[in-house]
């Protein structure tokens, strides 16, 4: 099983372009956000814990964001692989996901950096808060801490797949289309 993930900074387009991915390849789309905002929703233990982070604008735990995508990976069957997308965040969490792959027979095939500027981020956290109503991405000071968090947290994590000649980088401004289609010359693969 083919284990993509997809890795840039909150609004760089990871959902919108793992989403189309998923659908031509028949990938299964494992995007931790949703995963978190679901359990916010049915106020389970997790959801509530995740909250407190995530209305901050700060990362959930590694333990209980490994916990969840270990599950999900040991839980995904008949498709032909997984984008994992928001997940690794830390190094600890990409280190955890490695020994989570290595035990099930599983590595990461690729590692899809889109790199988008900090201000054409924030113009689309801002648009995404106005269309899906997302609360996380409509407060600037929230928006501009998750950047800061992403700078300090999970910017690092490039070098960990750089070294292990997984890194590919993707220009991640322009039309939706385009970027997909660098990102399918970039695999060329599957």
């Amino acid at each position: 099983m083919k284990i993509l993930i997809f890795f840039g900074a909150p609004g760089a387009g990871k959902g919108t372009q793992a989403k189309k991915l998923s659908e031509k390849f028949n990938l299964r789309h494992v995007s931790t956000g949703d995963l978190l905002r679901l359990q916010i929703e049915r106020k389970t233990e997790l959801g509530l814990k995740a909250k407190l982070f995530m209305d901050k604008g700060d990362l959930v735990p590694d333990d209980v964001m490994i916990g969840m995508v270990k599950n999900t990976i040991n839980q995904t069957k008949d498709v032909k692989g997984i984008i994992l997308d928001g997940f690794p965040r830390t190094l600890h969490q990409a280190e955890e996901l490695d020994i989570v792959l290595a035990k099930n027979n599983h590595c990461i095939s690729n590692v899809l950096f889109i790199n988008v500027n900090k201000q054409e981020i924030i113009d689309r956290l801002q648009k995404r808060a106005e269309i899906e109503n997302r609360k996380d991405d409509s407060d600037i000071s929230i928006v501009e801490n998750r950047i800061s968090v992403y700078n300090q947290k999970t910017a690092p994590v490039v070098g960990y797949y750089e070294q292990q000649n997984k890194l590919k980088r993707i220009e991640g401004v322009g039309e939706i289309d385009d970027i997909f289609e660098r990102i399918q010359n970039t695999l060329c693969l599957i």
